[in-house]
């Protein structure tokens, strides 16, 4: 009996050392809803399509702001008249808001848009990187109207942790591109 019990304390101890487990590293996985659009027509000289979650914040002279609280982030569009040949300008401004980024930015991706049929021709940005902006976009009908768009985070830029945010909203300027038409 002795033998037995000497042996079940030494059992025991035996069996009660700490085995290191290495665990995975967490990720923080956000999902948001998917979106559903409505037609913006205010009174300026161009409609488009908006994500019903976003604010709309009408400035004036038909820029607006799109304001999504959840992300805490702004699509700022701003609408300019092309007049006097300056598109080579306004267009030169547009790429060069975006280059100015190149310092902090890992890369950024073109994405030309070009709708003959509705005479929409553009350039869409995707900004990789802590830049302060993830992405940006111009519009025009290379006659008349001219609009670009920026997106901004209220938050110290870092990529990663943004990143799903950015995709979900890069997805949102895509539609306003695809939607938007002149009047």
């Amino acid at each position: 009996m002795r033998y037995f019990l000497l042996l079940a304390l030494a059992g025991f101890f035996i069996s009660c050392e700490d085995t290191v487990v290495v665990k995975p590293s967490a990720m923080l996985r956000l999902e948001y809803e998917m979106p559903t659009y409505s037609k913006v027509n205010e009174d300026c000289p161009f409609s488009y399509e908006k994500n019903e979650q976003a604010v709309l914040q009408k400035k004036k002279d038909c820029w607006m702001n799109l304001y999504y609280p959840e992300m805490k982030a702004t699509i700022y569009l701003t609408y300019r008249t092309v007049k006097n040949n300056n598109l080579d300008s306004l267009l030169y401004d547009a790429q060069k808001l975006t280059y100015d980024h190149t310092i902090k930015a890992d890369a950024i991706f073109e994405q030309p848009r070009v709708d003959s049929l509705h005479k929409v021709y553009g350039m869409f940005y995707m900004i990789n990187g802590n830049a302060a902006t993830q992405s940006q976009f111009y519009v025009t009908d290379s006659i008349h109207h001219f609009v670009t768009g920026s997106l901004y985070f209220e938050s110290k830029p870092n990529y990663d942790s943004i990143y799903p945010a950015a995709v979900y909203l890069r997805n949102d300027i895509r539609q306003i591109m695809e939607t938007i038409t002149w009047k």
